[in-house]
């Protein structure tokens, strides 16, 4: 008989929108996990989000472009408000990292449009400065590739927050 174990009751689901896309804007990095055949890949990337997408920016090759041409099915994880403490200093499994976090899962594909390229490329910049509005010239633009990520689902959780 399977012993069934508890939940640690640390850990928070987070399901609102709101805090979900605070905790997007507020991370630094997304790692994307792609499936290759039948190993995981996962890779960590600057980004912007809007509602229902996620833009990625990269060079123009790379395994990822391959791996999603076979699989667009893709997770993407943010992570923030890392904080390491202990329950107790001299027992080692009372030691914790508490965090808030985001998995949404969706599928990718490159985009190919001139204007979606710009468009990505400035909520990118966004994700990291308080400017709305840059100027990218067509030949940086023509040799950046973009991956947006259409969300299908997306949940969140806190652990000791």
């Amino acid at each position: 008989m399977k012993k069934e174990q508890r939940r640690d009751p640390a850990i928070k689901d987070l399901l609102e929108t709101e805090i979900l896309e605070a905790i997007i804007r507020k991370a630094q990095v997304c790692h994307m996990a792609m499936v290759d055949g039948d190993k995981p890949y996962v890779l960590g990337f600057n980004f912007g989000y809007v509602p229902g997408a996620i833009y990625l920016h990269s060079g123009m090759r790379g395994k990822k472009f391959d791996v999603i041409a076979q699989n667009p099915n893709v997770a993407v994880y943010f992570d923030v408000d890392h904080r390491l403490f202990a329950r107790n200093h001299e027992v080692g499994c009372s030691w914790r990292m508490a965090y808030r976090s985001v998995l949404a899962h969706g599928k990718a594909c490159l985009v190919e449009n001139f204007d979606e390229k710009v468009m990505a490329l400035n909520l990118i910049m966004k994700q990291y400065s308080d400017k709305d509005d840059y100027v990218f010239g067509k030949p940086a633009v023509n040799n950046v590739a973009i991956i947006r990520i259409d969300v299908h689902e997306m949940t969140g959780r806190s652990f000791e927050y």
